[in-house]
């Protein structure tokens, strides 16, 4: 008699279930959308910016967080201090942010405030709260300290984080000194009106009445600046803190891994896997050094940021892109630095061809690169120990040197000088003389001056 295979987990006679049939894959679900930071907006704001900093928070219309501030300020002047404590504690967003803010919003804004402030007084007055003697003054006041603390906002930083503009600061500074005049005017006649108001005060009560509230303008008019120190002096402590962290973690590095990096390119074979070793282990060095120190001739200890467009950053780059196609060592050098633009990024690109040759034609293992970025002019020189060149004996086919080199830096108002001969190496100069550029006004264009080429 025959065995008949039994199929694990089924009794005799039965027959094995069908296997399941797959479900629809569940889509992957996506964590919860990040609250943004409160802050205050620059553009389209009527008075601080505080109600589109607060709806952009919560996701809401603007509309509808002035409405509240006006039914809070009318009643009997909530909104005044709840408004003030977020002006004072909300910072500003930065310069370059850009919206798209319609006339109607500001004239919706502007209407609602002058509603708000009018119906917080009116029903004071009618209420008996405040004497009329203590509205006006009191109004004035309010608006002498709104004048001086917009001013305050001024010195926010800009879209990158870094400090305003000077130029933009000294173009605005009679502008600033003016408001900041005036609102400390507004704010000393409405306290005096305050004081003059008490007539039945005797002097030394009236005198300590008047000492008291000119401390507290001062205070009140000085209380962004003090803020805005608090803020610096915090980020200028954490900024010292993550350098110290920075430099201990590159001290640890460089005695381990760079070493270690170092010692595999020194001990990998001529072979092709050899070589292969050597490149990425090379490769590798470059990107610690660069995450570690900054781009190499750039500024020690700062680590190359997403953001970055300067000289240095894109000439190790193209430096890095070279030794890794090639499997040829490029040693950048670069003293000073300056901001990338069509010039500079030309002026790359065929420092970038002269290194391609030097690691294609030059037979060499290394190739030196130095730069130098001087008031005038940059320069940048590509030098190689190899084989060298004759250069009236290169072909009419080989155009790398003349197209690539010669014709770009011609079409930037640049020169290039060559120096070779067979057996003693090549090097090829590149000079490209500076434009010299005016700084624009506050939120306007960079014009060009003075061309020096």
């Amino acid at each position: 008699m025959s065995e008949v295979d039994q199929v694990p987990g089924t009794r005799a006679g039965e027959q094995p279930a069908p296997p399941p049939t797959p479900g629809p894959t569940p889509a992957p679900t996506q964590g919860p959308t990040p609250i943004p930071r409160i802050r205050r907006r620059r553009q389209g704001s009527v008075v601080a910016g505080v109600a589109g900093g607060v709806a952009d928070h919560l996701g809401v219309d603007v509309f509808r967080v002035r409405l509240v501030f006006v039914v809070l300020v009318a009643a009997a002047g909530a909104g005044f201090p709840a408004y003030a404590a977020l002006w004072l504690f909300c910072p500003i967003e930065p310069r370059g942010v850009r919206r798209d803010v319609p006339p109607r919003e500001r004239q919706q804004g502007l209407a609602l405030a002058t509603l708000g402030v009018g119906l917080a007084f009116a029903l004071s007055a009618v209420g008996g709260q405040l004497s009329g003697w203590v509205i006006g003054p009191l109004g004035v006041v309010l608006a002498g300290v709104a004048l001086v603390w917009r001013e305050a906002d001024t010195g926010a930083p800009t879209v990158d984080g870094g400090p305003p503009r000077r130029a933009r600061w000294l173009a605005g500074r009679r502008l600033g000194l003016l408001r900041v005049l005036a609102g400390s005017l507004l704010v000393a006649a409405g306290l005096a009106a305050v004081l003059l108001g008490n007539v039945d005060l005797n002097q030394v009560q009236f005198g300590l009445l008047a000492a008291l509230a000119t401390l507290a303008g001062v205070v009140v008019l000085t209380i962004p600046w003090w803020l805005r120190l608090v803020r610096e002096l915090g980020a200028e402590r954490r900024e010292r803190i993550r350098g110290q962290e920075r430099a201990d973690i590159a001290a640890h590095l460089h005695d381990s891994v760079l070493q270690t990096l170092a010692l595999i390119q020194k001990q990998a074979g001529e072979d092709p896997a050899g070589r292969e070793v050597r490149r990425l282990a090379r490769s590798q060095e470059r990107e610690l050094r660069a995450w570690l120190y900054g781009p190499p001739g750039g500024d020690t200890g700062r680590a190359t940021r997403a953001g970055d467009a300067t000289f240095s950053v894109a000439l190790a780059a193209a430096a890095g892109e070279v030794e890794d196609d090639y499997g040829v060592r490029v040693a950048p050098v670069v003293v000073g630095d300056a901001p990338a633009d069509p010039d500079t990024t030309a002026l790359v690109a065929a420092a970038r061809e002269a290194m391609v040759n030097a690691a294609k034609h030059a037979g060499v293992d290394e190739v030196d690169v130095y730069a130098e970025v001087e008031p005038e002019a940059v320069e940048v020189y590509v030098r190689d120990r190899g084989c060298g060149f004759d250069p009236d004996a290169v072909g009419e086919d080989r155009r790398g040197l003349a197209g690539s080199v010669r014709d770009r830096m011609g079409r930037h108002g640049g020169t290039v000088r060559l120096r070779t001969a067979p057996g003693e190496g090549t090097e090829v100069g590149l000079v490209l003389p500076r434009r010299r550029r005016a700084t624009a006004p506050a939120g306007g264009p960079e014009t060009s001056e003075e061309e020096t080429r």
